[in-house]
């Protein structure tokens, strides 16, 4: 009979450690220390020895100029925004870690994918949360194909990998990974300890025979994956799907991949028949009134691989209370205090006393710097309540000295801009094209209280 073993876990790296103490020593947080109990390693031997075969191909030394540099084959989900994110498509024996909030459509999304692509390449679909008859009614419902896809209702991680060892698919679902146990930990389903050992023992099997695997996760309150760190160092590519309960859109963003970009962006539709894509992006979030109003202005983000148009409103308004609130929604809520500061001192705009809400419309995240001179420009049209012309497009990232700074891709921003019917775009010098272009006017700027003087202008 193996040993019960007593470790104590980081819930957020994994490290172990023989005593539990308050701090992690290697990712340097607190009080994520939790006790796991385990087995002494006799149960990790007979675990490996079921992949000796493959041991051989995977342990040979080579030199690295020896290396074969023709790329790998790659399968077509059918869905081109799923593709986009996974960087062109399945690679074969890879995993890949699809997190989201309850609801938001994770089953739906691989319901669809392998439903499709189980007339071509045989896929095995492991449900542990839902009934086979749950899954089933909503194949149903959405009039997914469903002869050829392979079904099994399980949550004990040795029995998935003997009956995938005789189905040998090509294809892998495991939904979920938290509900996912192995015989030889003993803890329960969910646990550090259990989520770790699960995947670990999962990808192994995808790498060894080749097999492309898709294991689903819950995410915490915060919005990030739920479990152990070293999950995400495990898979290949983490993958989110985003988007409220009160809203038909969904994005699904890349985490992390190492078989194609990063923050690239895929943009799905929830509708009756399950999830559509959106080829389309700029196209639903500028869905804007006839009506030019104050605070409103588009500007062009680069996502992954391609420019969006997104528009962001802002409301400036006296505080009441005495205590003016910063509320920053699609944004980083420091930031925004941060240029408030910059507008103040660089462009003689004083909101202390002033309640200052900004938006990203359509529930888009936007994360990279390129927003600032729109978020200023939006808050500006706001607070002298004068509404922006419609066929205007911002862009450019604003330093602490007042100065505009340039973007990476900006004349392909330009672009995107004049395809969409904008005529006027406010831009960094740097970022501006070197010939004219016959439809867009550009109109470069340096400082800040240059871009506020070109928008008194408009």
């Amino acid at each position: 009979m193996a040993k019960t073993k007593t470790a104590y876990v980081c819930t957020d790296c994994g490290a172990d450690y023989s005593k539990w103490q308050g701090q992690c020593t290697a990712c340097q947080t607190w009080n994520t220390i939790s006790e796991v109990r385990g087995v002494n390693g006799t149960a990790g031997g007979s675990r490996g020895a079921r992949f000796e075969g493959f041991a051989g191909s995977l342990s040979a030394v080579q030199t690295l100029g020896s290396v074969n540099l023709s790329e790998q084959s790659r399968i077509s989900s059918g869905m081109q925004e799923l593709d986009r994110v996974l960087g062109g498509g399945l690679v074969e024996g890879s995993a890949v870690l699809m997190g989201g909030h309850p609801g938001a459509g994770k089953s739906t999304l691989l319901l669809q994918a392998v439903c499709h692509l189980a007339g071509s390449v045989s896929a095995l679909y492991v449900t542990g949360e839902e009934s086979l008859q749950q899954v089933a009614l909503r194949a149903q419902r959405l009039n997914l194909p469903t002869h050829d896809l392979k079904m099994l209702s399980e949550t004990s991680v040795e029995r998935i990998i003997q009956i995938a060892e005789i189905e040998k698919p090509r294809i892998l679902v495991v939904d979920s990974i938290q509900v996912m146990h192995v015989s030889d930990v003993e803890s329960a389903p969910g646990s550090v300890s259990q989520v770790r050992e699960s995947a670990a023992y999962l990808t192994r099997f995808a790498k060894q025979t080749g097999t492309i695997l898709f294991l689903v996760g819950h995410v915490t309150k915060d919005g990030s994956l739920a479990g152990p760190k070293v999950l995400e160092h495990m898979i290949d590519c983490s993958i989110l799907l985003e988007g409220s309960s009160d809203s038909r859109y969904r994005t699904l963003r890349g985490i992390k991949n190492r078989f194609g970009a990063v923050n690239e962006l895929g943009v799905f539709a929830m509708l009756e028949q399950g999830l559509k894509e959106v080829k389309n992006p700029s196209a639903i979030f500028l869905n804007r009134g006839e009506d030019a109003a104050p605070g409103s202005v588009v500007m062009v983000v680069w996502e992954g691989t391609r420019p969006m148009l997104v528009e962001i409103q802002a409301l400036v308004d006296v505080a009441q209370g005495g205590y003016p609130r910063r509320v920053a929604v699609g944004l980083d809520q420091n930031r925004l205090a941060m240029l408030l500061a910059v507008l103040h001192r660089h462009g003689g705009l004083h909101c202390a006393d002033q309640d200052v809400f900004v938006n990203v419309v359509g529930g888009v995240k936007v994360s990279e710097t390129s927003a600032d001179l729109a978020l200023l420009a939006a808050v500006v049209s706001s607070f002298r309540d004068r509404a922006l012309p419609q066929d205007l497009v911002i862009f450019g990232e604003v330093g602490l000295s007042g100065e505009i700074r340039p973007v990476p891709s900006g004349q392909e921003r330009i672009y995107e801009a004049a395809k969409h019917g904008f005529t006027r775009a406010l831009v960094p010098k740097g970022n501006a094209p070197r010939k004219v272009l016959e439809n867009m006017k550009v109109i470069p700027v340096t400082k800040l209280s240059d871009a506020l003087t070109a928008l008194e202008e408009l």
